[in-house]
């Protein structure tokens, strides 16, 4: 199967694994499966992430992060009419859920599905459809089961605690583009998982030592608080946010040289400039004011690393988002000179 094709395929199935932060332990289960396949050895750190390990010629270590952990949600309450109330997991904006079918997954294993609605749900009934504030306190689920009261969703095995997961909605369009929720950051574990496809079948072996983290809890800020110690530089593989004042695109690697918790490494994020250039990949250095990484998680730890960012460029990210195969492809390209020029 030609790389980018498995890319997207392996997308298409990440995305719709349920994998709120915290509760990924099977989507970690198939990026596991993944890395063994082409013969990479792996491991687990003590809260749930992966590490998958690529000899190099060098005894330096690059590590290279991405996340699994997604946006979703969490059973906070259950209202006497037989609804659910909820407590996000991850940052977004409640508007951009609105009318998602989901999934709550009870801590007995049953999944049961369900709509994310207003609780002025209709413009036929309510005065305030439209102008009701998208708040926690003013949002609920609506469970496809015959409820009534909360001893009925009580008899279900839902409870306060249980997990809820969003639909994905995947589509792949003739034009190249790929739409669905989870694109942060299911798209760079597919890219990292089509960088190890290659150097096992082309039998490459990096300059360096590779540990990739596959990590399960960056969307709530602490994903790669801790690293392997051999690791001494970082690239946080996730997306590049796109939007006004920005200069990045779907077609291209974003390479991001500073967010909200400061600047990255400088010659590390030059290096990955002189890299694009030399090389013809399509790229855009820019700065996201409101965005953090496993990067910005792993210096917060304590880490001793020189870090930088690169990505995708993701459209209306923490909503709907779409990128392009080309901006896959091209953050593919800028990793796989990266891990073999000086």
């Amino acid at each position: 199967m030609d790389t980018m094709e498995f890319i997207v395929e392996t997308l298409k199935e990440l995305v719709n694994i349920p994998s709120p932060s915290g509760y990924t332990k099977e989507v970690m289960k198939y990026v596991e499966k993944k890395a063994l396949e082409f013969h990479y050895q792996c491991e687990y750190s003590k809260k749930g992430g992966l590490i998958i390990s690529v000899p190099g010629q060098e005894e330096d270590t690059l590590g290279l992060s991405a996340h699994v952990d997604t946006l979703g949600a969490m059973v906070r309450s259950i209202s006497s009419n037989g609804l659910l109330r909820f407590t996000l997991v991850g940052g977004f904006t409640l508007q951009s859920v609105e009318g998602s079918y989901c999934k709550i997954h009870t801590r007995e294993g049953k999944t049961y599905t369900g709509t994310i609605l207003s609780k002025s749900p209709s413009v036929h009934t309510y005065d305030d459809a439209r102008t009701l504030e998208r708040s926690e306190k003013n949002m609920e689920i609506r469970i496809d089961e015959q409820v009534k009261s909360k001893e009925d969703v009580l008899a279900l095995g839902i409870n306060t605690g249980d997990y809820v997961s969003f639909d994905p909605n995947f589509e792949y369009t003739n034009s190249g583009f790929i739409k669905s929720r989870h694109l942060d950051d299911k798209a760079s574990v597919a890219v990292l998982l089509g960088l190890l496809k290659d150097m096992h079948e082309e039998e490459v072996v990096p300059r360096k030592n590779l540990k990739l983290v596959i990590s399960n809890y960056e969307e709530v800020g602490f994903g790669a608080s801790w690293l392997p110690s051999d690791i001494s530089e970082f690239i946080a593989v996730d997306m590049g946010a796109l939007g006004e004042d920005l200069n990045g695109s779907e077609y291209a690697v974003s390479i991001c040289a500073k967010d909200s918790a400061g600047p990255y490494d400088y010659e590390l994020t030059t290096k990955l400039i002189n890299l694009a250039n030399r090389f013809g990949i399509d790229f855009a250095v820019d700065i996201f004011p409101h965005y953090g990484s496993d990067v910005s998680a792993a210096l917060r730890g304590g880490n001793n690393i020189r870090g930088a960012l690169i990505g995708q460029g993701v459209h209306a990210s923490h909503g709907m988002e779409r990128t392009h195969i080309k901006g896959l492809e091209n953050t593919l390209k800028l990793l796989e000179k990266f891990i073999i020029e000086k």
